[in-house]
């Protein structure tokens, strides 16, 4: 039986490799897969494995590249999404593009090496083509680098499978070399062939080609002998006679100077080892993440933001700043260095990358930088909800209409919905409220910030973890710390009331009996007087006042202090579209004033930090 692969394979192929000079000296190139998946075709390499070659000097046209979504078959045979040479292992000219090309020539004599990142094929897999020094001999400053994974982020019109071509094979003209890297190549891989004509090294420099490389990577000099340094003789003067008594007293104030420079020297280079060593662990944590985003550069994000002039907002872990990246423009999330640490980070990461639903927010791409932590989120126009609710005051536009009101808040009941049923794992997202709901243009509405999320696992019925989320807005179990995504259900029953009220559920800068929202409520459901909450300054809303106070109803359902009582999320949808009626039979109490509501029972388990593979694609 055939078998295919089903990780992403890279074949590695040497091009034009036979116009050799007649010396026996090599030039080295070590190869090295930092890949997160294995390399495949003739050379295989599993991840942090390396090969190396050695190309004769006098080598006029080398390449190498690499072959990605390969499918292997049965007697040896293969097709590749890119690099592909009709299913044999070795080609004669280049293989299908789009294909990012390592090209080198290796001088003679007084004649300098030539090497490139080449581009006009298009673009498969990040690489860095790095000179690797030797301690005495020839070498270079740096060497080209194209480290950004373009294929997440190609344009429309220039995607192809498994990678990103150039404009000139995306429009199919020849002879298009000024355009092949306007814009888009040139702003991702500033180092790879255009106009500029390469890097040169003195002849005698061994070269590594790394795919999948870190960020600002350096190479190490490589190991070369050392030869003693000579010793002359001692001579006898009276300089050199120094009495018994000084060398009594200084041999042990010297030891001690010694011993003192040794234990710093070494406790420094430890630490400093210690670092390395956690750099490289979050480097390969952020390295496996799956889904494909971006991963940005800090200097990459400093100049699309314009140096993180224009913010549109600030939130408890950080700021967001509206940016500009090729024609797409952006909102950067950078985080505080004392705010979101690096486990909530990884999460907002892992999890958002991996989901996809058209009322989730789209992450374009991230960066983990050393102290650096920055999320691309997609741009949305309108911004945040709660400048549209209670924040008013801010802009001129009118209050929302009636009809406006109602698809926000059935955008984020079916974006919650998705969350809890449609994942592998129920995803809570433990953090829902108006600063986390976005709204595009056309007010289409999107949730956001997801690094407070935790997953449930399905034959689970909560988790235990320490109180997260935002004060006005966390449901009465948080006081016992056994949470499930009815967590957010509740949230969005307040969202919901704060949307028809135009108010915040916890505002000091009102009367004491007014402070509340949610208590209010339940004074004014007792008494019948829920109309009095509707927003007043709104003529839509005041001429909607019956299907406003079935919404309220919707809400209450949500805010049942017992959290068996409150629905799913998806009888929520079930109920806004019209297809079932929200549950009647329920209690006017929202505010929980003894644990006898809190309703938790069931397995307990602790919940992990999201890892990529329990949560999954739109159902």
């Amino acid at each position: 039986m055939a078998v295919v692969s089903t990780y992403p394979s890279l074949h590695l192929l040497s091009l034009h490799l036979l116009l050799l000079a007649t010396t026996n000296e090599a030039t080295r190139f070590t190869i090295i897969n930092r890949c997160s998946f294995t390399v495949g075709g003739g050379m295989q390499l599993d991840p942090g494995k390396k090969w190396t070659l050695d190309m004769p000097t006098g080598t006029t046209d080398g390449r190498l590249w690499g072959r990605t979504g390969c499918s292997f078959h049965g007697k040896g045979g293969q097709s590749c999404q890119t690099g592909d040479c009709g299913g044999v292992l070795a080609c004669t000219d280049n293989g299908q593009p789009p294909i990012s090309l390592a090209e080198f020539k290796i001088g003679q004599g007084q004649t300098d090496d030539f090497f490139d990142i080449s581009l006009v094929n298009g673009f498969n897999v990040p690489m860095d083509f790095l000179s690797v020094p030797t301690q005495g001999g020839p070498g270079c400053s740096k060497g080209p680098r194209c480290e950004a994974n373009i294929t997440a982020h190609c344009p429309t019109e220039l995607q192809a499978p498994g990678g990103c071509n150039n404009a000139c094979i995306a429009s199919g003209t020849s002879n298009c070399e000024p355009t092949t890297y306007s814009g888009f190549f040139e702003q991702m891989c500033p180092d790879a062939y255009n106009s500029y004509n390469g890097f040169t090294c003195p002849t005698g420099t061994n070269y590594q080609v790394i795919f999948c490389p870190p960020l600002n990577l350096t190479v190490s000099p490589a190991p070369a002998s050392s030869q003693p340094a000579p010793i002359g003789q001692a001579s006898m003067s009276l300089k050199s006679s120094i009495s018994r008594n000084h060398v009594v007293v200084l041999a042990p104030v010297g030891g001690f100077v010694l011993l003192t420079l040794l234990f710093i020297i070494t406790f420094f280079t430890c630490k400093q080892r210690a670092r390395r060593q956690q750099d490289m662990e979050e480097e390969e944590e952020f390295r496996e993440l799956q889904g494909t985003p971006v991963r940005f550069t800090f200097q990459q994000l400093k100049v699309a933001t314009r140096q993180f002039t224009d913010k549109l907002g600030e939130g408890g872990f950080g700021s967001v700043f509206k940016g500009q990246f090729g024609d797409e423009r952006i909102a950067v999330k950078r985080l505080d260095q004392a705010g979101q640490g690096k486990m909530q980070f990884l999460a907002e990461v892992q999890t958002i990358s991996s989901i996809h639903h058209i009322n989730l927010v789209r992450l374009i791409g991230f960066c983990a930088e050393k102290s650096h932590r920055l999320l691309v989120y997609e741009y949305m126009p309108k911004r945040s909800l709660d400048r549209w609710i209670y924040c008013r005051h801010d802009n001129n536009d009118p209050p929302l209409d009636w009809s406006t009101r109602c698809k926000i808040i059935t955008h984020i009941a079916k974006g919650l919905s998705y969350l809890h049923e449609e994942c592998t794992k129920r995803i809570a997202h433990l953090d829902v409220k108006p600063q986390n709901i976005l709204l595009d243009d056309n007010f289409n509405a999107k949730l956001s910030d997801f690094g407070l999320c935790k997953l449930i696992d399905r034959d689970t019925s909560h988790v235990v973890t320490r109180m997260r989320g935002t004060p006005g807005y966390l449901a009465p179990e948080w006081l016992t710390s056994q949470i499930t995504e009815k967590a957010d259900v509740y949230s969005f029953g307040i969202v919901v009331m704060e949307i028809i009220c135009e108010r915040k559920n916890l505002d000091t800068s009102r009367s004491e009996e007014s402070i509340h929202l949610i208590t209010l409520v339940e004074e004014k459901v007792k008494s019948d007087q829920l109309v009095d909450l509707i927003d007043k300054s709104s003529t839509d809303m005041q001429a909607h006042k019956k299907d406003v106070i079935q919404m309220m109803k919707l809400a209450m359902w949500c805010l049942q202090t017992e959290c068996k009582k409150r629905p799913n999320m998806s009888e929520v949808v079930g109920v806004l579209e019209g297809n079932m009626n929200a549950d009647i039979n329920i209690s006017n109490n929202f505010v929980a004033t003894s644990p006898i509501f809190f309703g938790i029972a069931g397995n307990v388990s602790y919940s992990a930090p999201p890892l990529v593979s329990d949560v999954s694609g739109p159902r």
